[in-house]
């Protein structure tokens, strides 16, 4: 089967990706015409060029609630599909997602504090930020704790992470029996089950550099990310000194994942599915592969918001349980064939 053009992969995902957010926007309990978000975006960007065409409550709508909503799921897809991607390189299995190191429990565990300790420090950001120290946090231990004779390995790296992800799990789910009121509980509940619902334009400028930043490195890392994906033995022929690389992209995407994480919550699968979807269609070479599922998972998330939001409506799904319904499914298929090619492999 003859392989579609990059460029044209890209303009495609690209316009499916601007789709994805008028629809975003667009949608909802106030419908608004596609049309008349697109005016007043443009309308907010170059005010003298473009009048708005829709009704007043549009660009309200747009600049208090929807817009970003949907602009923080572009960013939180798009960071988690690319996470996804390179872990799976990194270790080289295709059942790797960004949640591998334990990030998420740490994340979790801070976010949780701050909600029953009912902490301001840092105002409406505390949550987010004890999040992110709780990422950084749970990194921090699963590195000295698969550290050994100096070296860290990429085997002790994910026991680590699996061991340490058990007891901040065991622990959140701890701290919420001890919560002081249902209220709480279903603040705590809500965080723990992914969301986009409380973005602000102030929040969203962290995970906005932190993925531009990150892509950034991580495309400068292609190649090596190429020769490791093809195996270890060829990456240290080519001179690539794997150990130093692997612990260097596993502190640059956990550092990316734990501030995803803290301003959205944990949402999974996102990071599963789009790198093997990708590859499909633009191949294995991170160089080109790392925009395509940056892309990719941008969409796949703010549609799966649009979603989550009115196919139960007025009752709105978090869309962390809308992307492991859908990302579960294909998990086990994923799982199946690995076991299939196993048993050929053996045979």
């Amino acid at each position: 089967m003859k392989r579609v053009s990059y460029p044209a992969v890209i303009a495609f995902l690209v316009v499916m990706l601007v789709i994805a957010m008028v629809a975003g926007i667009a949608v909802g309990s106030v419908a608004i015409e596609p049309w008349d978000v697109i005016t007043a975006v443009l309308h907010q960007i170059v005010p003298d060029l473009v009048a708005a065409t829709g009704p007043e409550y549009v660009e309200t709508v747009i600049t208090t609630t929807r817009g970003p909503r949907v602009v923080l799921g572009a960013v939180v897809g798009a960071g988690l599909a690319t996470v996804g991607m390179v872990l799976q390189a990194l270790v080289r299995n295709p059942l790797a997602d960004p949640y591998l190191l334990g990030v998420s429990s740490g994340a979790s565990v801070g976010a949780v504090t701050s909600i029953l300790s009912g902490l301001a420090v840092f105002g409406a950001a505390t949550t987010s930020v004890l999040a992110f120290a709780g990422a950084l946090g749970s990194l921090l231990v699963v590195y000295f704790v698969a550290r050994a004779g100096g070296r860290v390995t990429t085997i002790g790296l994910v026991l680590a992470g699996v061991a340490v992800a058990y007891v901040l799990s065991a622990l959140t789910s701890l701290m919420l029996l001890l919560a002081n009121s249902a209220q709480q509980s279903r603040q705590i509940l809500s965080w723990l089950l992914g969301g986009l619902g409380g973005a602000t334009w102030s929040s969203l400028w962290v995970p906005l550099v932190a993925l531009g930043a990150g892509l950034g490195v991580l495309l400068a890392n292609g190649r090596a990310l190429n020769l490791l994906y093809a195996g270890e033995d060829a990456a240290v022929a080519m001179g690539l000194d794997v150990t130093r690389f692997r612990l260097a992209m596993f502190v640059i995407t956990s550092l990316l994942t734990g501030v995803l994480v803290a301003v959205s919550g944990p949402i999974g699968f996102v990071g599963l599915i789009l790198p093997h979807a990708v590859r499909l269609v633009v191949g294995s070479d991170h160089r080109r592969a790392l925009p395509a599922a940056a892309l990719a998972g941008a969409s796949f998330l703010v549609l799966a918001d649009i979603a989550a939001r009115t196919v139960a409506s007025p009752q709105e799904i978090p869309v962390g349980v809308f992307t492991a319904l859908c990302g579960g499914p294909f998990f086990l298929w994923l799982v199946r064939r690995q076991a299939r090619r196993g048993v050929r492999t053996t045979g």
